[in-house]
């Protein structure tokens, strides 16, 4: 049986940061306010030179170093994403465009479950045997589409981008289990009316036509609480195992309050969970590639480590898997390297 291990993987992130005293200063909130509710402290925000490309391309390109590859060696690429910065080209051709070489590329669209989704397809690409290296990204940018006067959402989200490649083994390394699935009817609780391409020159022409982020958040909190648990652990028994084989749970990072229950379902203590949501916000598809980066970083990872992702976001869709951390049985020298801090700052990249 074939396998798809994770050799590669980056991260990229804006270099503005915003904080919760900046929000102060724009809208009715406070800091105490926002981490009681969110546990968020600060976000990175795109600036002029910013989009959903180039913190692709930046992650991408640390994920290929990493895995000793060049863009040419790729078969596909696919970009998990809600936030493209085109209509009628893909994120994933725009990023191909930018890396080199002429490897398939489409995107995913599962809102803040777009990672996992895609890892889900990169990997069936490879089990089937039709192709041995993908790169899988999640990436938004969608405090483009924050309405900066409405304190219940413009406090949550940030922008970034994280990748990872996928490689052929015959080892149980990579994705060992999936669970996907989606609440339709529950569309109309988070979603953005309208669209628009990343034109920044038009948001000066037609601001009032710019479309904003809509959220009933009630809603989506017990949604989250419900389905975020019940996905993880059907991932855990789907994969043979239970928790007490799990070493890191790496959720969507939305709410530390989401997190802390979804821990709880799993009976994991704190420090097998990993947030981050404190100082990157909810960056949506990129927040578990990003929590990824920084949890190899931290050295907390070891070979055949087991791994929960678990997400949820527009559709209601929701996604979590187990993932076995290593590179066994890949036929050929992996470079694995630890980074400082996990960063890439990709502003004007």
């Amino acid at each position: 049986m074939r396998y798809a291990a994770i050799t590669g993987w980056g991260m990229a992130v804006p270099e503005r940061v915003m904080t919760n005293a900046e929000l102060e200063r724009m809208v009715d909130t406070s800091d105490e306010w926002i981490v009681s509710r969110t546990g968020i402290k600060e976000r990175h925000v795109v600036g002029p030179g910013d989009s959903t490309t180039s913190l692709s391309v930046a992650a991408a390109r640390q994920a290929l170093e990493r895995a000793g590859l060049k863009a040419t060696d790729i078969d596909l690429i696919i970009v998990g994403t809600c936030t493209p910065d085109q209509f009628l080209v893909s994120q994933a051709c725009l990023v191909q465009a930018e890396l080199g070489g002429n490897a398939g590329a489409f995107d995913l669209g599962a809102a803040c479950s777009g990672f996992v989704y895609a890892l889900a397809t990169g990997n069936q690409f490879i089990q089937s045997g039709l192709y041995n290296r993908v790169l899988v990204i999640g990436a938004d940018t969608l405090t483009r589409f924050v309405d900066y006067t409405d304190r219940t959402t413009c406090v949550l989200f940030g922008d970034g981008a994280g990748a990872v490649v996928l490689e052929a083994t015959e080892e149980p390394r990579g994705l060992l289990s999936t669970v996907l699935g989606a609440d339709g009817a529950g569309n109309k609780h988070l979603y953005i009316p309208g669209w628009g391409a990343f034109v920044p020159e038009s948001a000066g022409i037609f601001p009032e036509y710019r479309p904003y982020l809509q959220m009933n958040g009630n809603e989506v909190f017990r949604f989250a609480v419900r389905v975020m648990g019940d996905a993880a652990a059907e991932a855990v028994e789907k994969a043979g195992l239970d928790f007490s084989d799990i070493g890191m749970l790496i959720p969507h990072q939305a709410n530390a309050r989401i997190i802390e229950a979804a821990a709880r379902r799993l009976d994991l203590p704190k420090d097998k969970v990993w947030i981050n949501l404190d100082r990157f916000g909810n960056t949506s598809a990129a927040t578990i590639p990003i929590a990824l980066c920084e949890v190899e970083a931290s050295g907390k990872l070891t070979e055949g480590e087991n791994l929960v992702f678990v997400a949820f976001g527009g559709g209601l869709a929701w996604a979590a898997g187990v993932v076995r951390w290593g590179t066994a049985g890949v036929q050929r020298k992996i470079t694995s390297t630890h980074a400082s801090n996990g960063h890439v700052a990709a502003a004007g990249a």
